[in-house]
């Protein structure tokens, strides 16, 4: 059968500046760029994503969810992530885009955990709701004009400057968010939990075993349910399903292949089992989810 066309990856690209990992775009102006994706429909970006809603009222969707949003709506999207924007008219706001290589070059460690935190969907919500002229907000905003005015700007001290000012965005979001009891506590299982989770992404269709991710991270399977439970509250296996429920949702949106090919592709051998895991998980058969999204 023939294949519908693969949902796009969109790579990091600054043709003002090919050797920075980091850009700034206004939302009207990348409305009127001529892209090689349509940015409304869904793709997958290779980068990370600050996108500030300056005015308006909308909706923008990601990883199948689609978020309502107003002013001073900030959305985090990470890399490898789906999402795609909503054709409006009367929004205004920003994008803050950067790579991984700018997290890992210009911050340490422990600041880049929390950065890689602060963007993962499975440990916090992508979505934070600034109040409107409270100091907070007002801070926000005044670091996010910063950005703008020195990436426009661009002397000697600009790149400086604009790196230090995203450093204190990053960190002003996850302290909104640690506030809010919206982020893990459990600092000391974090990189083994992002590293398990790692694992997962790449191996889920190959394996759903508890026991054979223990085997990877060379720990027992109960240590590693200690950790997922700690970080996340919840069972390894239920966060490995999860995982594979989102990778199986987009072969079912990405192809025309037929449901008994992904369930094969996804790892099982009977499609009858595939169909309970979906809908067990999924709350909609394969076929339902899918019709949705054409």
């Amino acid at each position: 059968m023939k294949k519908a066309e693969k949902i796009p990856q969109i790579l990091f690209s600054n043709k003002s500046n090919p050797k920075s990992h980091l850009e700034v775009i206004k939302i009207e102006e990348l409305f009127k760029r001529k892209m090689d994706h349509d940015i409304y429909k869904a793709h997958i970006v290779q980068f990370y994503i600050i996108f500030f809603v300056w005015e308006g009222i909308g909706k923008h969707t990601i990883d199948f969810i689609d978020y309502s949003y107003k002013k001073g709506a900030v959305f985090l999207i990470r890399k490898d992530q789906i999402h795609r924007f909503h054709e409006n008219k009367s929004l205004k706001g920003s994008l803050l885009i950067f790579t991984e290589e700018f997290i890992v070059s210009h911050l340490n460690k422990l600041e880049a955990l929390k950065s890689f935190q602060l963007f993962n969907e499975l440990l916090s919500f992508p979505k934070i709701q600034l109040k409107n002229k409270d100091e907070v907000y007002s801070s926000f905003v005044s670091l996010v004009k910063q950005i703008e005015w020195e990436y426009t700007y661009k002397d000697e001290y600009s790149i400086g400057i604009t790196r230090s000012a995203l450093h204190m965005v990053i960190t002003k979001l996850y302290r909104i968010k640690a506030k809010n009891g919206q982020l893990s506590s459990k600092k000391k299982y974090l990189k083994e939990f992002l590293d398990f989770q790692k694992l997962v992404e790449a191996n889920c269709f190959k394996s759903k075993k508890v026991m054979d991710y223990a085997r990877m991270m060379t720990c027992s399977s109960k240590t590693l349910n200690n950790i997922v439970q700690l970080v996340v509250n919840k069972s390894a296996k239920t966060f490995i399903d999860e995982i594979a429920i989102m990778q199986i949702k987009r072969l079912l949106i990405n192809t025309h292949e037929p449901i008994k090919e992904i369930a094969y592709t996804s790892g099982f051998e009977d499609p009858t089992n595939f169909f309970k895991y979906f809908k067990k998980y999924a709350g909609s058969s394969p076929e339902v989810f899918r019709q949705s999204y054409q």
